[in-house]
């Protein structure tokens, strides 16, 4: 499965995918990018004139890239219209703010993948390299 074929395959649309590359995935983890569009809806109340990025969407950005694309990866071409997909726990600890127009690495580490829960260590860089969240995140895939 190529990465596209990954991307095509998670259950989320505009406005709500996270998602805009994979630049690496194997059966241990998956690393990809999601750029912040300075135009995103929840930029225009999420702190008047300096808006950040809200904690829960770095969490999905990593959910997104760091578990939901693994998973798609992990059961190669099984995923169809009634495969659910839920987060089950999530413990993030935020470093650094996330702003309007910038590029951001998820890097995924998988924990375990059994009876249909997959759980990883994520974390998120910016572009010089630097961590501003990091964590564990788990989900269901049945």
């Amino acid at each position: 499965m190529n990465y596209s074929e990954i991307i095509s395959q998670l259950p989320y649309s505009e406005p709500f995918l996270f998602v805009d590359e994979i630049t690496s995935i194997t059966e241990n983890g998956a690393v990809g990018n999601y750029t912040f569009d300075e135009n995103l809806y929840f930029y225009k109340g999420h702190f008047k004139d300096n808006p950040v990025t809200p904690g829960v969407i770095l969490t999905e950005v990593m959910a997104q890239i760091g578990v939901v694309c693994l998973g798609v990866f992990l059961l190669n071409n099984d995923i169809n219209r009634n495969t659910v997909i839920a987060l089950t726990s999530n413990e993030i600890e935020f470093l650094k703010p996330v702003y309007p127009k910038e590029k951001v690495t998820v890097i995924s580490e998988k924990v375990y993948f059994r009876f249909g829960k997959l759980k990883c260590k994520v974390r998120m860089i910016n572009k010089l390299g630097i961590e501003v969240c990091s964590g564990t995140i788990a989900g269901m895939i049945v």
